[in-house]
C-alpha cells in the first residue's frame, strides 16, 4: 500500500523544525540541508501524524519508535558522512534516518528484524525516489557481511557494548555511532573510529533507544 498523500509542512513549520535542530546542537550545514529536504511527515503514521514536526520520539509499528529529529541530526552529524561513503544502518525503523543518510552518502544499506517495518520503509523510499537505499530484513546485530566493509555504520538500537561483528565490518578510517547501555534509562551515544592500531571511543551524549535484539521478529 502506497503512503498516504499529505500536505507539505508550511514554511513556518519548516523554520521551527530547523530552529529546534540548531538549538540542540545540530550545526553541520550538510546535515541541516538533508533534514530540510527529507519531510518527516510521511514517516509518522496514524494517531501521531499531526506531531511529525515536533522534536520528540514517536511510536511506530512493531513496538518501535521514530527518534526525535534532534537525535537523528546529532547522530548523523557525529557520523561525518561524505558523498562517497557506503553506510550501514542497523535498525531501519520508520526509514527516516536512512532517508536523511541517503541525501549525504553514496549508498545506504539498512537492516531491520521486523519485516513489516522494512516493507513499509521500502514503499516510502520508492515513493520519495530514494534509489540509493537498500532495505533488508535480517539480524542487524550481525551486520551485513556480504556488503562489508563500510565507511560508516550507525546503530539505532542500544547494545551493552559496541557489537563485535559491526566493529569488524568497519573500514580502517571508518566511523560507527552506536548507543551503549545496559538499560533503557542509562545509555550513552558512542562514536567509534577504527584506526590502523584498533578503535578509539568518544562519548557524545545521553540517549534512550530500544534494545538491540538478535534474531528476526516473530510478529511483523
Amino acid at each position: 500500500m502506497s503512503p498516504e498523500p499529505r500536505p507539505d509542512p508550511t514554511p513556518e513549520t519548516r523554520m521551527q523544525f530547523l530552529y529546534a535542530l540548531r538549538s540542540r546542537g545540530v550545526t553541520d550545514a550538510r546535515v541541516l540541508d538533508a533534514m530540510e529536504r527529507v519531510d518527516r511527515g510521511p514517516f509518522v503514521r496514524g494517531l501521531f501524524a499531526g506531531r511529525a514536526y515536533e522534536d520528540m520520539p514517536l511510536p511506530i509499528a512493531c513496538g518501535q519508535t521514530i527518534s526525535q529529529p534532534s537525535v537523528v541530526g546529532l547522530m548523523t552529524q557525529a557520523l561525518q558522512v561524505s558523498a562517497r561513503d557506503k553506510v550501514l544502518e542497523v535498525g531501519t525503523g520508520s526509514g527516516y534516518q536512512a532517508a536523511v543518510l541517503a541525501k549525504l552518502a553514496r549508498r545506504v544499506y539498512s537492516i531491520d528484524r521486523h519485516p513489516r517495518l522494512v516493507r513499509e520503509a521500502r514503499e516510502l523510499f520508492e515513493a520519495l525516489d530514494l534509489t540509493n537505499i537498500t532495505a533488508i530484513t535480517g539480524d542487524g546485530s550481525h551486520g551485513l557481511p556480504e556488503q562489508a566493509p563500510f565507511d560508516r555504520i550507525i546503530v539505532t538500537a542500544a547494545a551493552e557494548d559496541p557489537p563485535g561483528p559491526l566493529l569488524a565490518q568497519l573500514k580502517i578510517g571508518g566511523i560507527m555511532v552506536v548507543p551503549v547501555g545496559q538499560s533503557d534509562a542509562v545509555q550513552t551515544l558512542i562514536r567509534v573510529r577504527r584506526t590502523e592500531d584498533g578503535f578509539e571511543y568518544d562519548e557524545l551524549l545521553p540517549v534512550r533507544f530500544v534494545p538491540l535484539l538478535e534474531g528476526l521478529a516473530r510478529n511483523g
